[in-house]
């Protein structure tokens, strides 16, 4: 049987082979090896986050000013005499796309930035990624990232 790469070739050029299920398969998994690792972190802690993944090697992220509440279940605050309660908390969402054999490394260096130990800290969520596309040179997947 041939390889990934000759079979996408043959494919791109238009043979129109029909392939067996599994090898379909393989294929898709050799490509979905790009993960989205979104982490959600306290406002103070995003330069400790950012200097943290930049060290591992990332490039590039995605950071968005987002309010939750979990377990910390909001707080009380005093305003010109008033008591306010405040639901929901502001919070830091910071998103990176890498290469699966980079996540563990990068979820760690997350972690050790980001934690103080306290409740509160955030979450991080790991999820497939099945294509990316820069919109300037139309370069895809693991090029595109």
């Amino acid at each position: 049987m041939q390889d990934a790469e000759s079979i996408d070739e043959i494919v791109a050029a238009g043979y129109g082979l029909a392939l067996p299920y599994q090898q379909v398969q393989r294929n898709r998994r050799k490509r979905d090896r790009m993960k989205q690792i979104t982490a959600i972190v306290k406002p103070f802690k995003l330069d400790d986050v950012r200097e943290a993944l930049a060290e591992v090697g990332v490039t590039g992220l995605t950071v968005t000013e987002v309010k939750g509440f979990g377990r910390q279940k909001g707080h009380t605050e005093l305003y010109r005499g008033a008591e306010y309660v405040v639901d929901f908390l502001p919070k830091m969402k910071v998103e990176v796309v890498v290469n699966e054999v980079d996540v563990e490394r990068c979820v760690d260096a997350i972690v050790s930035a980001a934690r103080t130990g306290k409740i509160g800290d955030g979450k991080i969520f790991v999820t497939n990624v099945e294509r990316v596309v820069r919109i300037r040179t139309g370069e895809e997947d693991e090029a595109a990232v």
